[in-house]
This record gives structure tokens, C-alpha cells and sequence, in this order.
């Protein structure tokens, strides 16, 4: 009997179960001839001794979780991956296996017969209908679906990835987590949550589920053992929970490549009493202005800020933390109040409740991060440098250091923060010898992480937890991002702008650091130039698959050397240019990237370069004006302004100033965006008061989507 889940393990799988060290010792001692002997037990567990006396079983069913090795080195260790290797070796040609890895049932395993549940939902005889018991409609398995395209059953031919979590019955969840995560996970479907399903394609053929508390991964067809979530400690719960929304995706959304689903629960996803004392909050603040808040508005903001954390809606409180902090600054006059700032969040607020309350696209525990824990432990995990950005700002110089969660296809920001001396602010180059959990922030910036103390918080900002059994390693990295996925990696920054496009507006999204950021393969560099008078070196590239972008970076007093770094590393002084990463958004010429760190035969964080910006950067920037950013940003520095004042303390003239910006905006065809500002100007009178403070929340989202989505 051939065990098909051993032969399905790819070098990925193991990496992504192990670490990828780990698969390459075990690899060349395989290679080597460094073999244990295979024995196989008739209930199909296979055994290995090894000539040192180590001893491995792997019981079928469990994944590599389940195995057992004599050896005291803790978790998947690389006797288990060399028994892995040495089992695929040795069945690789065997003669009487017929079935691909993933096409349907291990030829010793037959497919349960209850999978042949109706597209409605119902039970079949012998089984519950659903996750509880009683069952959620539509929740049983989704074998059958019907719809769905190219789900073909597994006896046709399928390919492995049209495999779905959604097959999965109770009985082997329970089989494969245990009963009492089982339970776990069935209180919190009665609760309800969201989940985002990302099916397999043949680019990512690796199913996976966003969940509130972390992602989880299918990581071999057909076999709930190799299931992986990236949360601590959750005991199986949430690879049941994200099972159940495949489920759901699987007969809501059947040809949808991401589809959002809404679990179990109630119909009323939430109380919005918190909310909408925080919109009411935000609307106070708007009429009244920054400048013209009293003392009372602290206690308002604590009392909001409690609600909002008792009700677990994450991405309001963060918003409010976040307007809290700006009207700080503003009152201790601090750099980093900025009326720009104070403005999106006194519109944001509104905006996601219109979103819940209109019963918009996107799901309302999306939009309001309901039930998002504050911090998430997470298992051992690996982390890839992408670079770092620096900036100083209110007396103290920040470093946040990107890495990729390529597990989880997310990103993740370390932040540090440093003071301001008597001897002026430290540079970059100074703050890359700083260290962090025993490595420089240099390291951390470029290299690999592996990690068993990390913790991220809802914001995807992360940190390591202190402790003596908290483990944290860094290795040096040489910009090996080719194996990054799809959703991190892109090859083509046409098809990466329109991705963009496609996502919900910025004010909608949840409120995660480093959202934006991607890594673009490259193709060549064709140009270099530099606008001295911004202080701007601009560089158009292309894509390993086609398609233009243009680099960007803007000359800070915090990292002085970076430009001249950053064109170093793309002119070729370093090798040539393979990849480069960085926060992307859409132009008006295309795909935009601000650049965190460029790959050649060396890694470069232009932020961490040394350097004092003496270079001498040749070349110039193709200076066209853009009369419709320049009408948007006037449009929306008006209404910031607006904000910072008060609606109720605006001078006599603004409503002109409002038309005339109106008009100019008119003028380079956008004329909603004007009607919107010219509502602004008509609300406003002696004593504004909602019409007001709803005319100029319009006229802030019209400038929003409109300048996210040129």
C-alpha cells in the first residue's frame, strides 16, 4: 500500500512544515546514500531505523505532526525528512502507482460515500448536517458542487489543485484536530466570523484561509494532517474553522478565485452602538476643528476607545487611536500632526459604518475587523527581509523593517524608534548596527528569520516576546525571493496595477502595515533620471513578464545615502538588477514603486545605505505637470484645512474657495468630484452642523477612491 501523502510532500511542503535548512541536509544525505531502512506495517504506518540506532515511525493520517523520532531534537527534525525522501525515492518508479498525488483518494483509501451531499445543503443519511450538529444550512461538505468549474470528480482526471478543503467531512476534522478542538471551533461558528478563501490555481496551488486569527494553509491535497495554521497554540481549531469556510465559498461563490464569506452566527454580524459613538465623536471633532478643541475631548476619546475594544471592532479603534494620537501632537504642537492625516480619519470613521449599514461587497466583519484579537502568538514561522524604510519625524527617527510571512502571503513591519540627541538625528546607515533580539536591524532587513517568539498584532506590526525558551535566529540573505508566492511576487506590473484596482478602497480595508508592499521581478532598467529640484530620482523598469513601472524615491534627511545607493543598484554597480521591493500603488503612467530594497549580486536597503547624498545623480525626469493630481491634491488640502479649523470656525470666503477649487477640478473632467466639493460649500453657513459634516464626509471619500483609483 503506497502512502500518497508522503509522495505529495514537494521540497515547499516540507520547507513550509520544517524549515528549508532542514530539507537541504536531509536532501544531500539522501543523495549521499545516507538511508534509512523502510519497513511498512499492514495499517500503512511506516518505520525507519537508521544504522546510529534512531528510530522514526510516521502513523498514517496525521502528517508529519504525528511522527514519532527517538532523536531529542524537538518537532519535525531531519530524520523525518530524510525518511520522507527516501520513501518518495523509493517509490518513485514502482510500477503499480496509478494515481497522481492529489487526484481524488489514496488507492487504500476510498472516498467517504457522504461527500455525494445536495448543493442544498441537506444532510445524507449517517451524517450531521453540518459543523453543529444540528449544522449551519449549507455547510455540509461540498464534494459535489456542481457549479463549480473544473471540479471535475477525481476518477476524471482532475488536477490537484481543484481540490478543495470543502470535501473534508466532520468525521475526519475530528479525526485529524481531536474532538475537543472540534467543540472549540463549533462554539465559535455559533458566535459566527469571516474568513477569506483563497483557492488553489496554478500559479499558488495551495489552498489557504484568512481567518481572524491567522492564516491556514492545505498544504496536500486531500489530506486534513498537513493542514497548517500560523497561530500558536490553537489546538486545531482554526483549521476546522477555515474547512467550514470553504465550505461556504464552495456553494456561494463556486467560480470565484477569492471569494469572503460570512460563518454561522447571527444574521446582525454586531452592535454598532460603539460605532456610532465614535462617528459621532469624529463628527464633534470636524465641526469643531483641531484648533478649537477643548479639554473634554480626552475623556471622549478614552470612553470611545473602551467601547470600541469591549465591542471588537479593531479597525474603528485603531482609527481612533490613531485621531487620538494626531489631536496629541497637535496639542503638544508635534511634527507629526498633519491636517492631511486628521482629515482621513475623521472621514474614515463614517465610511466604514455607511459600508455596514448599506450592506456593501465587502462583509462587515472586514470592514470593521470584528473580533480581530489584539495580538496573535504565532508557531514557528520563517520570515524573509524585503527591506526597510526610515524616516524621522517629531524628534525621533523611525526604522520599520519589512518581512515577508511568505506562509501566510502577508507582511509583516518591525517597528524601532529612536530619540533625537543633543547630536542631531541618527541616519539610517547609523541605525543599521542597532540590534534586535541579538541581530543588527541591517540583518534583519535582508536576511532570514526563523522565529519561535513571535507575535503580530492586528495591524501586522510584529514583535518578538521575551522569554528564556523564546528563540529567535537570523541568517544572512542573498535576495533569494523566487520562491515567494504569487500574492507577495509579482512579474508583471500591469497585471499588479490592476490587481490593485480591484481591491476595496483604501477606507474600507482592514488597517494592516505594509499592505501595499510587493517584490517585482525585473526584467531591465531603460532609464535613470533625477529632478534636482525635488529632490526625486525617478527610474523606469520592466517587468520579468512584460509591462513598464517607474521607481521612486524622494531624497530624507534621515537616510541621506539612499539615492545614491538606489542608483547604484540599479545602474548595475552591484550586478544586475533581478528584483526590487517596495510599497506599489497606481499612477497615472502606470504601476509606482517606492522602493525598500533592490536585489543584484548583493541585497541594498537604500534607507540603510551609507553615504552622505554627495553623489553626483546624471539624468533627467521627464517633468510633464498632472493637472488632475494637482486638482486633487488642492481639493483635498482644502478640506483638511477645513477640518483643522472647524467647520463651524471657517472664515467668511471659504465657500468661494471651495467653488473655485470646484471648478478646477471641473475643468480636468472630474466633474463629480466637483459637484461633491460645490455640496461642501453649500452646506456651510452660519451654523454648520450634519448636512455639513455629511457633504464635506461625501466630497473626502469622492477624492479618495478617485485619486486610489487613476
Amino acid at each position: 500500500m503506497t502512502r500518497e501523502d508522503l509522495i505529495a510532500l514537494t521540497p515547499d511542503v516540507l520547507a513550509a512544515l520544517s524549515n528549508r535548512g532542514l530539507v537541504k541536509r536531509a536532501t544531500k544525505e539522501v543523495d549521499a546514500g545516507e538511508r534509512p531502512v523502510l519497513t511498512e506495517d499492514t495499517d500503512g504506518a511506516v518505520r525507519a531505523a537508521y544504522p546510529d540506532g534512531v528510530t522514526v515511525t510516521l502513523p498514517p493520517g496525521g502528517g508529519l505532526a504525528a511522527a514519532r523520532c527517538s532523536c531529542p531534537a524537538p518537532g519535525v527534525c531531519r530524520h523525518l525528512l530524510t525518511v520522507v525522501l527516501t520513501y518518495q525515492r523509493t517509490h518513485a518508479a514502482a510500477p503499480d502507482r496509478d494515481t497522481a498525488p492529489g487526484n481524488g483518494a489514496a488507492p487504500d483509501q476510498k472516498a467517504a460515500p457522504d461527500r455525494e451531499a445536495a448543493l442544498d445543503g441537506k444532510a445524507v443519511p449517517g451524517r450531521r448536517a453540518g459543523p453543529g450538529g444540528q449544522g449551519a444550512p449549507g455547510l455540509g461538505p461540498s464534494h459535489d458542487r456542481g457549479a463549480a468549474p473544473g471540479r471535475e470528480d477525481a476518477a476524471a482526471g482532475s488536477e490537484p489543485s481543484r481540490w478543495s478543503p470543502g470535501d473534508v467531512t466532520d468525521e475526519e476534522l475530528s479525526a485529524a484536530i481531536g474532538a475537543p478542538a472540534l467543540a472549540a471551533a463549533r462554539r465559535r461558528l455559533r458566535r459566527g466570523y469571516s474568513a477569506v478563501v483563497h483557492r488553489p490555481d496554478a500559479a499558488d496551488p495551495v489552498p489557504r484561509v484568512e481567518l481572524p486569527t491567522g492564516t491556514v494553509r492545505f498544504l496536500v491535497p486531500g489530506q486534513i494532517g498537513y493542514a497548517r495554521g500560523d497561530a500558536a497554540d490553537d489546538g486545531g481549531e482554526s483549521i476546522a474553522l477555515a474547512v467550514w469556510a470553504c465550505r461556504a465559498a464552495d456553494r456561494q461563490h463556486p467560480d470565484r478565485p477569492e471569494a469572503q464569506v460570512r460563518v454561522g452566527g447571527p444574521a446582525t454580524v454586531t452592535n454598532l452602538a460603539a460605532l456610532d459613538a465614535a462617528v459621532t465623536l469624529a463628527a464633534d471633532v470636524l465641526l469643531t476643528g483641531a484648533a478649537h478643541l477643548g479639554s473634554g475631548t480626552d475623556a471622549r476619546l478614552a470612553a470611545v476607545r473602551r467601547d470600541l475594544d469591549a465591542a471588537g471592532l479593531r479597525w474603528p479603534l485603531l482609527a481612533v487611536d490613531d485621531l487620538a494620537g494626531q489631536l496629541e501632537a497637535y496639542a503638544a504642537r508635534g511634527a507629526r500632526y498633519r491636517p492631511e492625516t486628521l482629515a482621513d480619519l475623521l472621514a474614515e470613521l463614517p465610511a466604514r459604518r455607511r459600508a455596514v449599514v448599506n450592506a456593501g461587497a465587502t462583509p462587515a466583519e472586514r470592514v470593521l475587523g470584528a473580533h480581530e484579537p489584539a495580538e496573535t502568538p504565532l508557531r514557528r514561522l520563517r520570515l524573509t527581509g524585503l527591506g526597510a524604510r526610515v524616516r524621522e519625524s517629531a524628534g525621533e527617527t523611525a526604522v520599520d523593517v519589512v518581512l515577508a510571512h511568505p506562509a501566510a502571503v502577508s507582511v509583516l513591519v518591525l517597528r524601532r524608534t529612536y530619540p533625537v540627541t543633543d547630536d542631531g538625528a541618527p541616519t539610517g546607515h547609523e541605525l543599521a548596527g542597532r540590534r534586535v533580539t541579538g541581530a543588527t536591524l541591517g540583518a534583519l532587513a535582508t536576511g532570514n528569520v526563523v522565529s519561535e517568539s513571535a507575535v503580530r498584532s492586528a495591524a501586522h506590526r510584529l514583535r518578538f516576546a521575551a522569554g528564556r525558551l523564546a528563540r529567535t535566529t537570523v541568517t544572512p540573505g542573498a535576495g533569494e525571493w523566487s520562491g515567494l508566492p504569487p500574492g507577495l511576487l509579482a512579474r508583471d506590473p500591469d497585471a499588479l496595477a490592476a490587481e490593485l484596482a480591484a481591491r476595496p478602497p483604501r477606507l474600507l480595508r482592514p488597517r494592516a502595515a505594509a499592505e501595499s508592499v510587493r517584490v517585482l521581478a525585473l526584467g531591465e532598467v531603460r532609464a535613470i533620471g533625477y529632478a534636482a529640484g525635488e529632490q526625486r530620482l525617478d527610474a523606469t523598469v520592466t517587468g520579468a513578464d512584460g509591462g513598464t513601472a517607474t521607481v521612486t524615491a524622494t531624497h530624507h534627511s534621515a537616510a541621506p545615502g539612499a539615492l545614491d545607493a538606489l542608483a547604484a543598484a540599479l545602474d548595475g554597480t552591484h550586478g544586475l538588477p533581478r528584483y526590487v521591493s517596495g510599497t506599489v500603488r497606481r499612477g497615472a503612467d502606470g504601476l509606482v514603486v517606492e522602493p525598500l530594497a533592490v536585489v543584484a549580486d548583493a541585497v541594498v536597503v537604500p534607507d540603510l545605505a551609507p553615504g552622505a547624498g554627495d553623489g553626483r545623480l546624471a539624468g533627467g525626469v521627464d517633468a510633464r505637470p498632472d493637472p488632475v493630481a494637482a486638482a486633487l491634491n488642492a481639493a483635498s488640502a482644502l478640506l483638511a484645512q477645513a477640518a483643522h479649523t472647524g467647520l463651524r470656525h471657517l472664515p467668511s470666503g471659504f465657500p468661494d474657495r471651495l467653488r473655485a477649487t470646484a471648478a478646477g477640478l471641473a475643468g480636468v473632467g472630474l466633474d463629480r468630484c466637483g459637484a461633491a466639493l460645490s455640496g461642501v460649500a453649500l452646506a456651510l453657513g452660519a451654523e454648520a452642523g450634519e448636512p455639513a459634516v455629511r457633504a464635506w464626509v461625501d466630497a473626502w471619500i469622492r477624492l479618495s477612491v478617485t485619486a486610489e483609483s487613476r
